[in-house]
């Protein structure tokens, strides 16, 4: 059994317990929004009537209440959220906003292979309406194209980059480039990189929880109602009346139509509580870098970086100069459970610290300022998926596995298309029309989570060799991914 860089080039222990002595429990982007992006909404209370009501206030949601109010300025649409607007996943991610709605042209190919041509270009033109709605709606999130770094960190992986180099040149792809080693510790100095492909055109990172709050006034003037603080019990759809009701503790609301935009938590619907599971997913980020720090690591090109490993890490620069760098663990608790105190998880900490310093020793010293954790909603396919039920009343999307932030503008689109029974490019996907595999219920989902995620650890030790297990879910479709 082989070792990876990580344990070759373990920093001193001192250096990880420094690192990390002042760092707080508390989400980094929340932290930095202005007061005004704070205010909060009031509660539902009584009975109120409305044309559609969006059920999730985060991207999912928040995208599909401004898509709708520009399809129909007239309509009344109503937003409900459990706790605050993008408190969850959607302010709390690494802040990448990646063009594929298939998470990565690989995961695509072996599902979709010949509706990859369509589904590329459909990415590139939701990431291109992303970028645009900033001076279309007046938004700033932070908005940053500047491609993406797959980075090769162990040599097997080199082999990789330059089969997906390939694959793109055959395909016409001339958006990507190959760095060998010079050429990516050029761009970003670490002893660790062995080459790189840049995406140049398909991904971008923003500030995630400005993006939310910036929807949420975005929704708000366009005349979408919104409320917190008010947890969705129960969803009923009468028969006689054609209508779907919502019902809260404190009130309901009566629609023509509702979007369940709750991605990670317990669906309303029946049909989709196996669908997915939750899957917590940690961060760091550190203090600004000095100017001498900076220099040290390069970076003038700020793109999104991310190693080849099956438990890979994520990492990207600030506006005021800082790095987010997460990744690695994913865990699955037990009963799929979600509870806060899963979110601040000291084991992982001390572990990205040290793959941190690991990465960029030149930066031995700089401290960790923010940690935290979150919950991602994991699909069997590894991307979205959408439907309708209750006679059409009610719609749905979940299931983003990690690569939410753009793909969720997308969802908005369907889900609308399917409500509105639009017959289009969108709703004539497969990938739309077919539902992944559900989960198994427990025990069997937690032996069969945990033996994966142990497989994918020892691939990563064996030059990526895909152990028997690992092969049998590739070829029924099923797996487990961050």
């Amino acid at each position: 059994m082989g070792t990876t860089v990580f344990e070759r080039r373990r920093p001193a222990a001192s250096v990880v317990e420094h690192s990390l002595a002042g760092s707080e429990h508390r989400v980094f982007w929340l932290d930095d929004l202005g007061a005004e992006a704070r205010k909060r909404r009031p509660a539902l209370t009584g009975e109120h009537v409305a044309q559609l009501v969006v059920v999730g206030g985060g991207y999912t949601g928040l995208w599909t209440a401004v898509l709708a109010k520009r399809r129909n300025p007239d309509a009344h649409v109503v937003l409900i959220e459990a706790k605050t607007i993008g408190w969850a996943a959607s302010g709390r991610n690494g802040g990448f906003c990646e063009a594929s709605l298939t998470h990565g042209h690989e995961n695509g190919m072996s599902r979709w292979p010949e509706e990859m041509p369509t589904l590329d270009r459909l990415g590139i033109e939701n990431l291109d309406a992303i970028e645009a709605s900033e001076a279309e709606l007046g938004m700033d999130f932070e908005f940053e194209r500047n491609g993406a770094l797959a980075l090769a960190i162990e040599p097997h992986q080199v082999e990789w980059l330059e089969e997906e180099i390939a694959e793109a040149a055959a395909r016409g792809d001339d958006t990507v480039r190959f760095l060998d080693q010079e050429q990516v510790r050029a761009e970003v100095d670490s002893p660790t990189y062995l080459a790189a492909v840049w995406d140049t055109r398909g991904s971008a990172i923003l500030h995630p929880a400005k993006l939310t709050a910036e929807l949420a006034r975005v929704a708000e003037e366009l005349g979408v109602e919104i409320f917190e603080q008010s947890r969705v019990r129960r969803i009923e759809t009468p028969g006689s009346t054609g209508a779907v009701t919502v019902v809260t503790d404190g009130g309901r609301v009566i629609a023509q139509r509702a979007v369940l935009a709750t991605n990670v938590f317990p669906s309303l619907l029946k049909r989709n509580r196996l669908m997915t599971v939750p899957v917590y997913d940690y961060v760091l980020m550190t203090e600004p870098l000095t100017a001498e720090q900076q220099a040290s690591i390069g970076w003038k090109h700020r793109q999104g970086l991310g190693d080849l490993a099956n438990q890979f890490h994520y990492y990207r620069p600030t506006r005021d100069g800082r790095i987010l760098f997460g990744g690695y663990d994913a865990v699955y608790h037990y009963g799929r459970r979600i509870l806060e105190r899963y979110e601040d998880r000291a084991e992982t900490y001390e572990r990205l610290a040290g793959h941190f310093f690991t990465t960029f020793p030149q930066l031995e010293g700089l401290r960790f300022t923010h940690r935290w954790g979150g919950v991602i909603d994991t699909s069997t396919r590894f991307a979205a998926f959408y439907g309708t039920a209750r006679d059409n009343r009610v719609a749905y999307a979940a299931g983003f596995t990690g690569l939410g932030v753009a793909a969720a503008r997308f969802a908005g689109e369907v889900v609308l298309d399917l409500l509105e029974r639009r017959d289009n490019e969108r709703t004539q996907l497969r990938m739309v029309r077919d539902r992944p595999l559900p989960f198994p219920p427990e025990p069997i989902a937690a032996m069969g989570i945990n033996a994966t995620r142990w497989s994918l650890d020892r691939a990563d030790h064996t030059r990526g060799r895909r152990n028997m297990l690992l092969k049998t879910l590739d070829a029924l479709g099923l797996g487990f991914d961050s």
